[in-house]
């Protein structure tokens, strides 16, 4: 049985579970605490267990040989010995931070004892030697990526596509010995892919002497996730990846905006996909005083965050909506302090529908701390920005046109080899038009440029143009998209008004008539009057 075959057989018990009022979410909940117990289960039986053993009472023979109210009662009592660490008389059975890292306060959903038997049933099948060979974190990225795909459980929001994540890392170039950060883990994709990556370019990336496999174990990764159920997935992940992480694990609880975020040390390489929204108080609040630029957009702030936590020399790359791209006031401080401190060498322009939020434009911003020629310089580091417009005239990606690695690839390559975007670079490699076409009769952006590069998804703008043509605004569009309507075509404006006004009475029209229909006469009646007089006919 393969991790697809098994992904898809663990998937279906979903359907039954559904009867239990079980969520997708909640479904990958109770299958993230099962699983532990039943992976601490295989690996003492092969033998290789080293860290994290169970109190007796807490391991998966206690579950698997039960039925009925007993099971799902002993399953109850297992968690809460697991999350606080003591049995029911209060006596103390561990002192694991990480698994109480991953049991906290674990309670399950189910109500069913038959459901809770089906889902035993179903781990005890699995063939855990092949599963093991082919690579548990797979299978269990599998379930996460299923989970992202249904909407309804809104699990997209801290999801990034596995495509984009692997063309972050990849050109970042992540090295052994580096520190590598996530400040919104999520589920820890962008920390495990750095960690495959790194490994897939060593032979043997634990043939480094013991004080490095120590760092590599221990203090390599580090990200933070601010909520307890999306960092309990993340730890799982981490640790069928083989990520140990400190005390707390690789993925440490808190807000990176507040006090947590303040006392990282300063990274290597920082990959990011922030949150969107802004900062409305609670715990997801901007609670920062070290941060130079005040803002309730947590984009800027994470931003802020990110540009300030890089080494002297350090790498970035942050996936940021279009607004952090114009905002106007405090996010034109915030791109002016970003293009002084470090090198802005890249911007990729994603396509819409990639994301969990489907009309929300998105970018990765690739950046590096210093200049190219002075790692320390913190003033006029940027001198000019690459962009690879992969939004305009691109498929409507979704479930029937999933966003894949062949879509990304042609920027990978004209990205170059260099981490930092260093090399030299070509502009007008990757037209998607064999001819030039008539250009659009304004545009700063093709303002006296070989007609040939307009039509290119790969273009460089300095520094000193985006200050002049755009304000410091980085949202820089050339392309004209084909389905776009020609300004030159358009009726006169009369004629556009004339049809919307006509629209705009139809609509009211079928407004009022189901308002009469639903019995609200009184309120039509109403609404008729104001409008009557706001186009002044005076009352009826």
């Amino acid at each position: 049985m393969t991790n697809n075959d098994i992904v898809q057989k663990l998937w279906n018990l979903c359907d039954v579970l559904r009867d239990d009022g079980i969520n997708y979410s909640d479904y990958v909940t109770e299958l993230v605490l099962l699983l532990f117990i039943k992976m601490v289960h295989e690996n003492t039986e092969a033998g290789t267990l080293q860290k994290h053993p169970l109190p007796e009472g807490c391991r998966w023979t206690d579950l698997n040989r039960k039925d009925g109210t007993n099971l799902l009662n002993d399953y109850k009592r297992i968690l809460l010995c697991l999350s606080t660490g003591r049995d029911g008389d209060g006596n103390l059975v561990h002192d694991d931070p990480l698994i109480s890292a991953i049991y906290a306060d674990a309670q399950t959903r189910l109500r069913e004892p038959s459901h809770l038997r089906q889902m035993v049933v179903a781990l005890d099948q699995i063939d855990w030697f092949s599963a093991q060979k082919d690579g548990l974190g797979d299978l269990y990225e599998g379930l996460l990526e299923k989970n992202a795909n249904e909407t309804k459980s809104g699990a997209g929001q801290y999801f990034t596509p596995r495509a984009l994540i692997n063309t972050m890392v990849r050109c970042l170039k992540p090295q052994p010995r580096e520190i590598i950060q996530d400040p919104s883990a999520g589920t820890a994709g962008f920390l495990i892919a750095a960690h495959e990556y790194i490994k897939s370019q060593t032979d043997d990336l634990y043939e480094l002497n013991e004080q490095d496999k120590t760092f590599q174990t221990t203090r390599a990764y580090v990200g933070i996730e601010l909520v307890p159920g999306t960092r309990r997935l993340a730890l799982m992940n981490c640790l069928l990846h083989g990520m140990e992480g400190d005390a707390e694990g690789v993925v440490h609880l808190g807000n990176a905006l507040g006090q947590t975020g303040a006392g990282l040390e300063k990274a290597d390489v920082i990959l990011a996909n922030p949150p969107f929204g802004t900062s409305k108080g609670g715990d997801a609040s901007i609670t920062r005083d070290d941060l130079t630029y005040k803002t309730s957009n947590k984009q800027l702030a994470f931003l802020q965050h990110i540009y300030r936590n890089l080494k002297p020399g350090g790498r970035a790359a942050v996936v940021l909506p279009d607004n952090v791209l114009f905002e106007a006031g405090v996010g034109t401080d915030v791109r002016r302090d970003l293009m002084n401190k470090c090198n802005l060498h890249t911007i990729l322009r994603l396509p819409t529908g990639i994301f969990y939020a489907q009309g929300v434009k998105t970018n990765v911003l690739f950046f590096t701390k210093g200049s190219a020629a002075d790692k320390y310089q913190e003033e006029n580091c940027t001198e000019n920005v690459w962009v690879y417009d992969l939004r305009t005239n691109m498929p409507s990606f979704g479930k029937r046109t999933p966003f894949g690695d062949q879509h990304l690839k042609p920027f990978e390559t004209v990205y170059g080899e260099s981490p930092n975007g260093d090399i030299e670079r070509k502009e007008g490699e990757y037209s998607f038009h064999s001819e030039a076409i008539e250009l659009p009769e304004h545009s700063d952006e093709n303002e006296g440029i070989d007609p040939r590069l307009a039509h290119s998804r790969w273009r460089s703008f300095s520094r000193q143009w985006i200050a002049e043509h755009k304000g410091d605004s980085l949202d820089i569009s050339w392309l004209k998209d084909s389905d776009s309507v020609d300004a030159a075509n358009l009726p006169e404006p009369s004629v556009l008004a004339g049809e919307a006004m006509g629209e705009l009475v139809q609509a009211l029209g079928e407004l009022d008539a189901l308002m009469r229909e639903l019995g609200a006469d009184e309120e039509a009646d109403g609404a008729r009057v104001l409008l009557d007089d706001y186009f002044g006919r005076g009352p009826r």
